[in-house]
């Protein structure tokens, strides 16, 4: 199953129909600015470039690293500051504890632009909140494991989450600390020695979390030798492949992706038997956000025919959620794409859910347990 495929498919969960949508003018006035908010390797000079020529607003673009630095960015400015922000879907609860996010307009988006699958599943995934939409789609990704294959011989679908804790790889790894502990749990769920039903149990309630999540930092901690470092953003990734000595590593897909390309394969990105650890993220508007025409503009450009969205997947390594984007692709993005999921790869991916207001706070005390450890 390819990418085109996989999105006609979608994620086997229904939802309503595309609203009929009432575009944002392109035609605005040229003193208008719009203060974007997204990811570091999110938004490249090309589409700022597009999207200002096109619409004549001027974009700021600000960026971060992480869903925790965000919310609490706009928590400390009560949402105010910015006019787009790109929190992940599942994400969506921490934004509506706080109240930062405003309820979007459909008649000013055009919904059809986005792919129906993605639309349909994000509103369960945590789009909307008391039946309003407040995030809409715009990529989706997968962290997965990424080899030094010239260090480590190793192939998508048999490679594990498991195999960055062997004995041979003494401060050889890079994770991220609290994602690592979700791809641990897969693999000790796999081989029958923490039951979690692939951590979905641990979506349940706090207990049940707290008791799976403590035998798998356990784990982690007894192997803890293997990590060289932590990684909390894009270009932290690349440089402990690049620079710093890490060959295998559980990473985002985008930065690994890259690294397939500027390296000729030598660095390749793949899904293992445990199934890719998959996200969506969105775009949604503060509820402080001074200028509205712009953000609305700005969605309805990515979604106008695919072009904007395949301009973000050729540039990041990320797939885009614009309807037709796969059209626009680069030869060298299809190439990696299918070399990192082959087979049934996509049909294996582990799809985050959405996250209850008690997880993020229980889930730091192990990621904070963990790093407390060292490495």
């Amino acid at each position: 199953m390819n990418r085109r495929n996989f999105l006609k498919k979608g994620l086997g969960l229904g939802g309503a129909a595309l609203v009929a949508p009432a575009i944002v003018s392109n035609t605005m006035a040229s003193s208008m600015e719009l203060n974007l908010y997204a990811w570091s390797d999110y938004i490249s000079e090309d589409m700022i470039k597009a999207f200002e020529k096109e619409t004549g607003i001027k974009v700021n673009l600000t960026t971060y690293g992480s869903n925790d630095e965000v919310l609490n960015k706009l928590r400390a400015s009560k949402g105010k500051g910015f006019d787009i922000v790109m929190p992940s879907v599942t994400y969506g609860q921490q934004w509506y504890k706080h109240r930062l996010l405003q309820p979007l307009d459909l008649t000013k988006l055009d919904v059809a632009g986005c792919e129906k699958s993605m639309w349909d599943s994000s509103a369960s995934f945590g789009g909307e909140f008391r039946g309003k939409r407040y995030i809409v789609p715009f990529n989706w990704g997968t962290e997965a494991i990424t080899v030094n294959t010239e260090k480590i011989d190793a192939k998508a679908n048999e490679v594990s989450y498991g195999d960055l804790w062997k004995d041979n790889l003494d401060s050889k790894v890079t994770v991220r600390a609290h994602s690592s502990l979700i791809g641990v749990g897969l693999y000790l769920d796999r081989i029958g020695k923490v039951k979690s039903n692939r951590m979905f149990d641990t979506y349940k309630d706090e207990q049940t979390m707290r008791d799976i999540y403590s035998k798998i930092t356990d784990y982690m901690i007894e192997h803890k030798n293997n990590i060289r470092q932590f990684w909390s953003n894009a270009q932290e990734t690349t440089n402990a492949f690049m620079q710093n000595g890490c060959v295998i590593g559980q990473t985002w897909d985008g930065p690994a992706m890259r690294m397939m390309s500027e390296t000729n394969g030598k660095i390749k990105f793949m899904a293992p038997k445990e199934g890719a650890i998959t996200w969506m993220d969105g775009m949604a508007i503060p509820k402080g956000a001074k200028n509205v025409s712009a953000a609305y503009a700005w969605i309805n450009w990515y979604y106008n025919g695919g072009k904007s969205g395949a301009m973000h997947a050729n540039a990041s390594g990320y797939n885009s959620c614009a309807a037709g984007a796969s059209k626009y692709l680069s030869a060298q993005a299809k190439t990696n794409f299918e070399e990192a999921y082959p087979g049934d790869a996509i049909k294996n991916l582990w799809w985050y859910p959405e996250e209850p207001t008690w997880f993020v706070t229980v889930r730091n005390e192990f990621r904070d347990k963990l790093l407390a450890a060292g490495v």
